[in-house]
C-alpha cells in the first residue's frame, strides 16, 4: 500500500526536447517519448528552435536536446533505459 501512496504523490516529471523541422534524430526521440509515455508518469513538449533567435543560436549544434525537470539529461541520441533511470533519479 505504501509503494501505490508514493507513486500517487509523486510529481509528474516535465520534459522539454528543443528539436527542429525535418531532424531526423529529433523524430526519433519524439517517438520514443510517445512509446515511452505509458511507461512512466511524465508530459513532455516540444520547442522548434528555428522560432526563437536566442535558443537556436545556443542549441543549434546540439539538437535535439532534452531536459528533463528543467535539467539537460540528453544531446543528440536518447536511449529508453537511460530515460527511465534518469526520471527516476538514478541517471
Amino acid at each position: 500500500m505504501r509503494s501505490q501512496l508514493y507513486l500517487y504523490n509523486q510529481l509528474m516529471h516535465d520534459v522539454l526536447v528543443y528539436s527542429r523541422k525535418g531532424c531526423h534524430l529529433c523524430d526519433v526521440v519524439k517517438e520514443t517519448l510517445t512509446q515511452l509515455q505509458g511507461v512512466a508518469d511524465f508530459q513532455w513538449r516540444e520547442l522548434d528552435i528555428d522560432t526563437d533567435a536566442a535558443i537556436r543560436e545556443r542549441y543549434n549544434d546540439e539538437i535535439p536536446v532534452v531536459f528533463i525537470d528543467g535539467r539537460k539529461a540528453f544531446k543528440y541520441h536518447m536511449d529508453k533505459d537511460r530515460f527511465l533511470r534518469a526520471l527516476a533519479g538514478k541517471a
